[in-house]
């Protein structure tokens, strides 16, 4: 299944939910489904990569302390056996709308102190609206089976030629814009004039040895990974690129950081804030230091506003 058939999937499944949740709505359940299907299967491929085996696999949970010490160090959580997405279409019949509950609870009690900023609250608005996808547990875990087995087959390897989260988002937003009759334009750049932007940008810092780019409107964050991309052409090393972003929407907030996680951008140079620009713009300093050195970025919204306003 490409890219294509599978926003359009997606696009239908949203339509078949209309008469339960708000088609706009729709996006934050399968996006926030997709991230957690993607740090389940880095649980995984992590622990293969270690030498685990499927019965080790199958064992792991909270009670093994050594574990879970093992995995926070070194991806900045840790998913047990019973909560893994895998795990969740295994079970098939047997699967429950708890177990989700369940998954999103541990979650939050298990991640590394050194990762809280960039992973804690990020399921919460999957969290808070799993009420909304049925009036009982049942017709809830009915609807959000439909979703994991929708998104099963999604390669979450961060090597796919496409920003999964970022192509559906686009996506969905643009079939929502068209439907409730408003310009797509509205809620995001289109993808053409990200990579225009982007290529733009990127020739004016192709000398630069490190370099630090800012969205204070994020969105998605896929402006930020197409920058990235464009610039990493030019660097030796792709992780001298630093990422700053900014959003006011908790929910697309949530939305930015779970992009750039999926990207394999390495978390230490993920520094995200959930503000209002217009009231609060980035702090130029190290958070840590607030007495530091003014921290020159790269706004590359300025970008963003000049080229729309040349569009007309």
């Amino acid at each position: 299944m490409n890219k294509q058939q599978l926003a359009a999937k997606i696009w239908e499944s949203a339509n078949q939910m209309r008469s339960k949740i708000e088609a706009n709505e729709y996006k934050d359940y399968i996006l926030g489904f997709i991230f957690y299907k993607y740090l389940c299967d880095k649980v995984e491929r992590f622990a293969k990569q270690e030498g685990y085996t499927a019965e080790d696999i199958a064992n792991l949970s909270e009670e093994d302390s050594e574990s879970v010490e093992y995995f926070k160090e070194n991806l900045g959580f840790f998913i047990s056996y019973d909560n893994l997405f895998s795990t969740w279409i295994k079970v098939g019949k047997d699967f429950d709308v708890s177990n989700v509950r369940d998954a999103m609870s541990a979650f939050n009690r298990l991640i590394h102190d050194n990762h809280k900023k960039l992973f804690d609250g990020i399921f919460t608005t999957l969290e808070t609206g799993l009420s909304k996808l049925g009036e009982n547990a049942a017709s809830q875990t009915k609807a959000i089976s439909s979703l994991i087995h929708l998104i099963k087959d999604i390669p979450m390897n961060s090597k796919q030629d496409y920003d999964v989260l970022g192509f559906i988002y686009e996506y969905l937003i643009s079939m929502f814009a068209a439907t409730a009759g408003k310009k797509a334009g509205e809620f995001y750049t289109p993808h053409e004039v990200s990579v225009l932007m982007s290529e733009i940008i990127a020739e004016s810092l192709k000398d630069k040895k490190e370099i630090q780019i800012y969205d204070p409107t994020s969105g998605s964050g896929s402006l930020l990974i197409n920058i990235g991309a464009s610039v990493a052409k030019h660097m030796d090393d792709e992780n001298n690129i630093r990422y700053y972003a900014q959003e006011l929407k908790q929910n697309t907030y949530n939305l930015t950081r779970m992009n750039l996680v999926m990207r394999g951008i390495i978390p230490s140079n993920i520094v995200t804030r959930n503000a209002d620009t217009l009231e609060e713009d980035w702090p130029y300093f190290d958070e840590s230091d607030p007495t530091g050195t003014y921290n020159p970025l790269y706004i590359c919204n300025c970008f963003k506003s000049s080229i729309f306003s040349k569009m007309g």
